[in-house]
């Protein structure tokens, strides 16, 4: 029985569809044909992206191990933002804790790292101090690598440290939080570069070091090569994808891809949704979470994305250009208060940066605002005479277009009003209360009677070592001035001249970069959706979720950990023992 033209017609077309199958099989839809070979530009062992302390240890590590490695870095300069940064490391249980026989004991540590990373989980007796067994881990590879990585470092001559002693006081410095009953070793976990360091450039002088030390072995560092994506071949990532000038270049890594690509300060889409407040950030250009796309696409969980190394910032600098050159870390001057918008003092002005910046974020629950959203550095004469130069307070007062000036508190706060009038479309209309004159007379007066009794009963200004100590170091009487030493009872207070004339700054929160991301493991591998990790992709540093979260140990608390994963990371790639 022969077919008739439309049962023919059909049979044809069926055909077709599947030759079509066919070809569509061997561009990759079908499990048993083979899709095409990649193209690599280039093979290596291991590619590390980024130029800053986390990348560039994975570098050292890797390259110590008898690997090969290609650093990638999208900027036109190796660096990133630890090229900008003091160059500070914050190390528990370091070598040079060991040889003055201080002992700092792995539990002890890690219930301070514990309680102050996590202070609503934070259960002393739990095994895992009330943490999840990830989080735990993770904090523990940190204290028991940590002092690893520093002699690992010396002994392969990439870069050597000393321990850091602050500037004009000649000691050891003390933890970001040195109270705390955890803390039993609040002194000498700060180590610097013995190289470059007691200066501005320390980060730069740690960075540089590690790059020379790389190129002086052959390995090449790919600059403004920017990564698009990660190339898996089923579950694992074999290599990167990157951008160079309009060009598509394709890096193989046999052993793995480790990111230090940096944090997402300067990425105002992200920012927006998941940070409560960053007006400008320290960190270079580049930090714009790249990582987290490219993560996201291979399959990765995030970790915390709303953690950031906070400090404040000069609003009106920020909103010129929110890449800042610095943040307002220690504030300087004794006869200097920190008011909000009620005129009232809000936290102890001698604390840490990071968690003095935390205050911006706390909302009013009858008044449904944020009363501290934008807040006022408050200073007189002695301070500007005094403490000139030590930022933001300028050396010369024609110097700085931001600071407000006024003869008297009542004037000040009108000039202050009338600015923030000015900044009205960039702060949502952020206004003075119509009292905050007569507040401000009010805490000015009240802190001047603690000044000259030598106690804050409010906030413990100047209790705590921490802040006489950073006092001194941030505070340096300016030389020239004709202001005498404090003879005040707490050297961190000093009466406000109440006959004026008055400064002020107004603060905004800030960063130094952020550090949420990505989620990873002790390893420093990437975990996927299940929690599992993601087979020859790895993570460190500000581009990944930190294992400190919101906390700032001490100095050097971000590079400390950005080093320390960096090397783990190299070394389970390497197959090397963690």
């Amino acid at each position: 029985m022969t077919s008739s033209p439309k049962l023919q017609a059909r049979r044809d077309l069926l055909k077709r569809g599947a030759a079509a199958a066919g070809g569509l099989a061997t561009l990759g839809l079908s499990t048993t044909v083979q899709a095409a070979p990649i193209k690599w530009d280039h093979e290596t062992d291991l590619v590390c992206v980024g130029s800053g302390a986390a990348a560039c240890a994975a570098a050292v590590t890797a390259v110590g191990q008898g690997a090969k490695v290609i650093l990638v870095e999208k900027m036109p300069l190796p660096g990133g933002t630890t090229g900008k940064s003091g160059g500070v490391t914050w190390i528990p249980n370091n070598p040079f804790l060991k040889a003055r026989g201080i002992q700092d004991e792995k539990a002890d540590c890690l219930r301070y790292l514990a309680r102050y990373a996590f202070p609503r989980e934070y259960t002393p007796n739990s095994p895992t101090l009330g943490l999840t067994p990830g989080d735990y881990k993770l904090i523990e590879a940190f204290y028991d690598n940590g002092s690893v990585m520093v002699e690992h470092m010396a002994k392969l001559g990439a870069l050597n440290f000393r321990e850091f002693k602050m500037w004009f006081v000649d000691t050891y410095a003390p933890d970001y939080a040195d109270h705390l009953p955890e803390n039993k070793v609040p002194r000498g976990r700060a180590l610097e570069p013995s190289v470059g360091a007691s200066s501005a450039g320390g980060g730069k002088s740690l960075a540089s070091q590690m790059e020379q030390w790389l190129t002086a072995r052959g390995t090449p560092i790919l600059l403004e090569h920017r990564v698009t994506r990660v190339i898996k071949e089923g579950e694992r990532v074999v290599g990167i994808e990157a951008d160079h000038n309009g060009k598509r270049v394709r890096i193989k890594a046999r052993k793995g891809v480790v990111f230090g690509t940096g944090g997402y300060a300067h990425n105002t889409e992200l920012i927006g949704q998941h940070q409560p407040g960053i007006y400008g950030a320290c960190a270079m250009p580049g930090s714009t979470g790249d990582f987290i796309p490219i993560a996201a696409t291979a399959g990765a969980r995030m970790g915390a994305l709303g953690t950031a190394w906070r400090t404040q910032v000069v609003l009106e600098e920020a909103l010129e250009n929110r890449a800042v050159g610095l943040g307002a870390f220690v504030l300087p001057g004794d006869s200097m208060i920190v008011v909000n918008k009620y005129g009232q003092r809000i936290c102890n002005e001698k604390i840490n940066y990071n968690d003095r910046t935390n205050t911006h974020f706390v909302f009013d629950t009858q008044r449904k605002e944020y009363p501290n959203q934008f807040q006022f550095m408050i200073f007189d004469g002695r301070s500007l005479d005094a403490f000139g130069g030590a930022f933001p307070i300028p050396a010369d007062k024609r110097a700085s277009r931001f600071m407000i000036e006024g003869a008297t508190l009542a004037e000040l706060s009108a000039n202050i009003a009338t600015r923030l009038e000015k900044l009205k479309d960039k702060t949502a209309g952020f206004t003075l209360t119509p009292n905050f004159a007569e507040r401000l007379a009010e805490t000015v007066s009240r802190f001047n009677g603690y000044a000259r009794a030598g106690k804050d009963p409010e906030f413990d200004r100047g209790v705590h070592d921490y802040d006489k100590d950073w006092q001194a170091l941030f505070s340096p009487v300016r030389k020239g001035s004709t202001q005498p030493a404090n003879p005040m009872p707490n050297v961190t207070m000093h009466p406000l001249d109440e006959n004026g004339p008055f400064y002020a700054f107004i603060l905004a929160p800030g960063a130094l970069d952020t550090n949420g991301g990505p989620a990873i493991n002790e390893k420093a591998q990437v975990l996927d959706g299940a929690g599992k990790p993601i087979p020859g992709l790895y993570g460190a540093g500000n581009c990944v979720a930190s294992p400190a979260r919101g906390a700032y140990y001490g100095a050097g608390g971000t590079i400390g950990i950005a080093l320390t994963f960096g090397y783990i990371a190299a070394l389970h790639a390497t197959g090397a023992r963690v």
